[in-house]
């Protein structure tokens, strides 16, 4: 199976992990591994772009109500009065 086969079935973390592979044999000094990474890496980058617009978006933070002091008289002062 090629690799490019196996993009859409790998983890966020692993396709991460070939991303990062990809880039640095993009710069290696074998030009047939330089070929084929540079021939994954828009590969890899369609497949991350794809999965960020599958990621469903943030709910709004919902707006919490303020809470209102409540002022609690003392029923022992009331006693005192009369």
């Amino acid at each position: 199976m090629a690799m490019a086969d196996l993009i859409p079935t790998l983890d966020n973390e692993g396709l991460a992990n070939l991303r990062a592979n990809a880039q640095r044999l993009e710069t290696s000094s074998v030009a047939r591994q330089a070929e084929q990474a540079s021939a994954l890496l828009p590969l890899i980058d369609a497949e991350l772009a794809e999965r960020l617009t599958r990621v469903p978006p943030k709910a709004p933070a919902k707006a919490r109500a303020k809470k209102t002091a409540v002022l609690v008289e003392d029923a022992d002062e009331d006693d005192d009065e009369s």
